[in-house]
């Protein structure tokens, strides 16, 4: 979770000294990155009702950046005036087939699943109120029909935007841009000034999303503390002092400085997408094989009804696609290939493995352990206050 923050403050930081037309560093945009989360953190956990209207509010903007570059990109498109490359600009000549695929001379698995790494990390977003329906009007209702538009909506948003990219940016500048083309974008079509413009509306749309991540985890350590599987569970519960998850929100700001300024330069982007990506892959893997076993008839008995469900032959293709995203990366990239500068192509394999190690360990020794060593099992029960839920023993 706390990678989500870590990557796109980043991104955020990378924006920000482009508009200051600042020459990124380590330094320069690690230290912008760390005041974008620190503000995130001060926003959710001192001003809990402005953080999350801010977020919103961000989170509209980076909606309409989107769709001004989709737009703008159809008109570079088709040709319409004033939305041509400017002539001092190289000309891009991105959809003649002949140079269509272009130096995509690296084909291993280990490349293919890198990429869809960089491309399902577009979407990793769409989980999010999946996280919060607590705060959510009829929940079941909403995300039975919002789900769906929003889904469609952002993948044709996302498949426009990057028809635009190709029509106005050179295939050269693209490989060259890292994460800061929709700034070559607006360059290209309206020059350096709109450039610096633009650069700091999409900084400010990345801040959306480090809020609204930053919030969303915090309140799943929060309910995880509620239900008592934390050590210290009144700690991370707690609303103190502000009414909002200081605990919760501090230890994802924390995890996330971490995981910012821990890799070596050159290789924390990728590194932070590579982890989150692969992480969520395992426990995306392990959840579809659990609802397939849910449609054997072992489980059937259990007469498990929730408000709704995935068809069996989609939870199918969930599970392999998952499979391969957890599997493929094993495979050591082809020579002349790397994943990192740096890092050994393993490096988020053996990350995501440590932390699940970590969980499993805590979850055997606080409780599996216990339990069977001393002949008893663990029960759930809710506090008369109804804020906390408590794991109490009994004798089997």
């Amino acid at each position: 979770m706390h990678r989500t923050q870590a990557a796109n403050s980043i991104v955020f930081g990378e924006y920000v000294a482009h508009a200051l037309s600042l020459e990124p560093s380590r330094f320069n945009i690690r230290g912008i990155a760390l005041l974008c989360l620190t503000f995130c953190f001060l926003a959710h956990g001192a001003t809990p009702a402005f953080g999350i209207r801010l977020q919103n509010l961000l989170g509209l903007s980076k909606m309409l950046v989107l769709w001004a570059i989709a737009i703008a990109g159809v008109f570079c498109l088709f040709g319409v005036p004033g939305f041509t490359v400017d002539p001092q600009y190289q000309a891009p000549d991105n959809f003649a087939w002949s140079k269509f695929w272009e130096g995509s001379t690296q084909t291993s698995p280990n490349a293919i699943v890198t990429g869809l790494f960089n491309v399902l990390w577009s979407f990793n977003g769409y989980t999010y109120v999946n996280q919060v329906l607590g705060e959510v009007r009829d929940p079941v209702r909403t995300v039975r029909r919002a789900a769906p538009l929003a889904m469609f909506l952002a993948a044709m948003t996302y498949l426009v935007v990057n028809v635009g990219y190709f029509a106005a940016v050179a295939k050269v500048d693209l490989l060259d841009s890292g994460r800061i083309v929709a700034a070559l974008f607006f360059r290209n079509l309206f020059g350096p000034t709109t450039e610096t413009a633009l650069s700091v509306i999409i900084a400010m749309s990345v801040l959306g999303n480090v809020l609204a991540a930053l919030f969303t985890h915090a309140r799943v350590i929060q309910e995880l503390g509620r239900e008592g599987v934390l050590p210290r569970s009144s700690f991370f519960a707690s609303t103190r002092p502000f009414n909002g998850p200081m605990a919760a929100l501090f230890t994802q700001y924390f995890i996330s400085t971490v995981f910012m300024l821990a890799p070596p330069p050159g290789d924390a982007y990728l590194f932070m997408i590579s982890l989150s990506t692969y992480s969520i892959a395992n426990v995306n893997m392990i959840v579809s094989f659990g609802l397939l076993l849910m449609h054997t008839s072992s489980y059937r008995e259990w007469d498990w009804q929730p408000p709704f469900k995935a068809p069996k032959f989609v939870i199918v293709i969930f599970f392999i696609s998952n499979v391969f995203l957890v599997t493929v990366p094993f495979l050591p990239p082809t020579i002349g290939s790397r994943s990192y500068e740096f890092l050994p192509y393993w490096s988020h394999i053996a990350a995501a493995g440590g932390v699940a190690l970590i969980g499993f360990m805590h979850w055997y020794l606080m409780y599996k352990a216990p339990s069977e060593r001393h002949g008893y099992k663990l029960e759930c029960e809710v506090v008369d206050d109804g804020m906390m839920s408590r794991y109490s023993s009994g004798s089997d």
